[in-house]
């Protein structure tokens, strides 16, 4: 099934606890587009550059099946730059310094050949751009997917209120669900933002799991406790890139099997936060993901007698 992946791809300068790294690769779309890659043998990129942008990074993305005709690279321009640092608690971060670079720019342009997409992920950008996005397909995919953050709702929440009434699925953290919703119950919250046109609903809760939300039913998955967290970043992303890639393989976006691609996103996630960056991602055997989802199973799972 077609994958289109929208989304930043960036440097980032990272700090944790446990060190800190120089300029490497992010953005939203890579950690999409290298966790969709488990589940897919090919998939299609919208992003932008600079000519900063290595080549040894775009040949990354297309060793993981990625088709990088969308993949716009900006003459005398300089590649999106995020500098954030960590917390002892690893959950919230500070950001130190964001350069836009192109992204300030950033006009998407839908190949000819991506046009049919049956799936989409929309990355985390600026709404009126992702609906710029599904303004030049020539059919509604059969699932959008759509990631935003509190930015948006900041700043852009006029915008972001169109582009929610075109999306099957949106991602978001619970803090941005009770800001979108005006609601403290997460509960509460997804019936408010379901009514704004998503029929699915995704709140993120970082290592606390993620909830699961349609107008009939909820699912919630833990997160896999870890000995050792290095790096959160791109740690949603990573999630979103698994969830849309496993729906995409097996081609049934009933809420039932969202369940299972929950925890496959889950799974992937999981891999991210051990190394820096996107690292983790780049060389991940196929039987080590399908072992990690066999510890959530066994995480989750339990007979309980009638009594």
């Amino acid at each position: 099934m077609s994958l289109l992946i929208v989304g930043t791809v960036a440097f980032d300068a990272i700090e944790t606890p446990f060190g800190s790294t120089d300029k490497i690769l992010g953005g939203a779309a890579t950690y999409i587009t290298l966790s969709a890659s488990q589940f897919l043998k090919s998939s299609n990129l919208v992003s932008v550059v600079g000519e900063d942008f290595p080549e040894e990074h775009i040949d990354l993305l297309k060793n993981h099946g990625s088709n990088v005709a969308g993949l716009q690279i900006l003459e005398g321009k300089k590649t999106f730059f995020w500098h954030g640092r960590y917390n002892q608690d690893m959950n919230s971060r500070d950001t130190i310094e964001t350069q836009l670079n192109v992204l300030g720019e950033f006009e998407p342009i839908v190949p000819e050949e991506f046009k049919n997409a049956e799936y989409l992920m929309l990355g985390n950008l600026m709404p009126s751009v992702q609906q710029k996005v599904l303004d030049q397909l020539h059919k509604r995919p059969k699932l959008v997917v759509l990631d935003t953050m509190n930015f948006w709702m900041d700043h852009f929440l006029d915008d972001l209120t169109v582009a929610l009434k075109n999306v099957d699925v949106l991602t978001i953290n619970d803090e941005e669900a009770r800001q979108l919703s005006g609601e403290y119950s997460l509960v509460k919250a997804a019936r408010a933002i379901l009514k704004m046109g998503p029929k699915v609903l995704i709140i993120k809760k970082g290592e606390h799991g993620a909830l699961l939300f349609n107008d009939k039913e909820v699912f919630f998955a833990p997160a896999m406790p870890l000995e050792d967290v290095f790096d959160p970043t791109g740690a949603g992303d990573t999630f979103a890139g698994g969830f849309i890639g496993y729906l995409a393989q097996t081609n049934d976006i009933s809420f039932e099997n969202m369940k299972r691609a929950i925890i496959y996103g889950s799974a992937m996630a999981s891999f991210c936060v051990e190394k820096f960056g996107t690292e983790r991602l780049h060389n991940l055997d196929p039987k080590e993901l399908q072992l990690r989802v066999d510890a959530f199973k066994k995480l989750v799972h339990t007979e309980i007698p009638v009594i």
